[in-house]
């Protein structure tokens, strides 16, 4: 066993520690943003509604919520550096998320107003959560492992969200199996009990597989600029420091480059994971059909993520992920012809394959090109752009549908955010990249 878990990358005990929190997380996401929430708040918190006008709110709070996290997290991700505070950043958007979800088992027929604030809350804290989780990795891996270990987080997260979904989904379809209300003529409330008591459950599975990381990982020493002194204003050196790294940018040309490349192809993926349930149905595909791939892509997505890792390990990180693209290519051209439920099940898994990989890889080698000591404030940037592209995507897909009157054309048209996104990350030269992000590291003075 203990083999296996250091061919994975989770030899030691601080690394399966830091890859349980996207086990506890990667929960919040397929439950409340893909799988059981997105309906429910249509069905259920904004009944009543016109047709479209639950969409168009629940579009609103979520862009909204991402929008204020993206542009608060480079700041607060250099005020984490500076103060050596990554773990406590957390720590307090996890409460504040986790808090949000719990309350989500309030939420009744009608309440959209309570509903959308709850989830935009939610969406806060898990987005910032993972600005500091993801700074984490550069130090809790080596430079030899980091790939192995992010692409074993992604798999961890699958599994963990996959276990939940399906204990939730066994609950909302077979409630009286599990001693819930059941049958005709139930109140409103035992109607949705079942949904709501999935609500909690992902709270409280976030919250207890966090708790290895607090307890394993050790906050990263904190280390400053030879021109800073300890007793300065903490806040004040944040944003000093924010204003140096957006010009030293040029500096981390590489790193650049890569964010760059980041912000475009992660449009496409985003706009696969977000709007590909949506345009299945609008092609009629039914929704146990659907659901059940969502299901099925998270169990494929995890012996894949591994692969991915060990593939990196071959050929390199940049590589693997060019090999990602090239294959999400192929998933647009065939999305286009898409008719039946088979298809998309075979669709689904198609993207299983790489999707994990592409972004845990994204995630690591941007890792290895920044200075592990300004992590916080270069994953806040890497945050922003990551929001960014979960706006821009949707919107280009929408607005060429709209344009053409068909969603075969809009889903057709994210292709060019993969072929481009790939030709800007051709121009990274990864040890380039990573020799200055070392040489940035040797000046420094520690402080603990």
């Amino acid at each position: 066993m203990r083999r296996l878990l250091e061919r994975v990358g989770l030899g030691r005990p601080e690394l399966r520690a830091w890859a349980m929190y996207d086990w506890a997380n990667s929960a919040w996401v397929l439950t409340i943003t893909t799988a059981v929430f997105p309906i429910y708040f249509e069905k259920v918190a904004a009944s009543g509604f016109e047709q479209g006008v639950a969409l168009q709110r629940y579009g609103w709070i979520s862009a909204g919520s991402l929008l204020l996290i993206g542009l608060a997290a480079p700041v607060l991700g250099a005020l984490a550096d500076f103060a050596g505070i990554r773990k406590r950043m957390l720590g307090i958007f996890l409460a504040i998320g986790a808090t949000a979800t719990a309350c989500l088992y309030f939420v009744q027929q009608g309440d959209w107003l309570m509903a959308a604030l709850l989830f935009g809350a939610a969406n806060i804290g898990a987005q910032g959560a993972f600005v500091f989780y993801d700074s984490l990795l550069g130090h809790v891996a080596d430079p030899d492992e980091i790939d192995r270990v992010s692409t074993a987080g992604y798999a961890a997260g699958y599994l963990g969200s996959a276990i939940l979904l399906t204990l939730q989904l066994a609950w909302i379809f077979y409630p009286g199996s599990f001693g819930l209300p059941s049958g005709e003529g139930l109140s409103p409330a035992d109607a949705t009990l079942p949904q709501r008591l999935a609500f909690l459950s992902v709270a409280v599975w976030w919250i207890a597989f966090s708790i290895p990381l607090f307890r394993r990982v050790p906050e990263p020493p904190r280390r400053i600029e030879p021109d800073e002194r300890p007793g300065l204003n903490p806040v004040r050196i944040a944003l000093v420091r924010l204003a140096e790294t957006f010009r030293d940018l040029r500096s981390y040309r590489h790193a650049f480059l890569m964010l760059v490349a980041f912000l475009i192809y992660n449009d496409g993926i985003g706009t696969i994971i977000r709007m590909g349930t949506i345009y299945a149905a609008e092609l009629d595909i039914g929704t146990p059909a659907i659901v059940g791939s969502v299901l099925l892509a998270q169990v494929v997505g995890i012996p894949f993520a591994f692969l991915f890792g060990g593939l990196a390990g071959r050929i390199g990180p940049k590589r693997a992920i060019l090999l990602g693209l090239a294959i999400y290519v192929l998933v647009t051209i065939y999305a286009f012809f898409l008719d039946t439920a088979w298809e998309f099940f075979a669709l689904s898994l198609v993207v299983a394959t790489v999707q994990g990989g592409t972004q845990a890889l994204s995630r690591s080698l941007f890792t290895s090109l920044i200075p592990r000591h300004r992590t916080g404030e270069f994953f806040g940037f890497y945050g922003v752009l990551d929001k960014v592209g979960v706006a821009s995507g949707p919107f280009v897909f929408a607005t060429m549908a709209a344009l053409s009157g068909s969603s075969r054309v809009g889903i057709v048209s994210i292709l060019v955010f993969f072929v481009l996104g790939s030709i800007v990350l051709t121009r990274v030269d990864v040890d380039a990249g990573r020799m200055a992000a070392r040489e940035a590291e040797e000046d420094l003075i520690p402080l603990e």
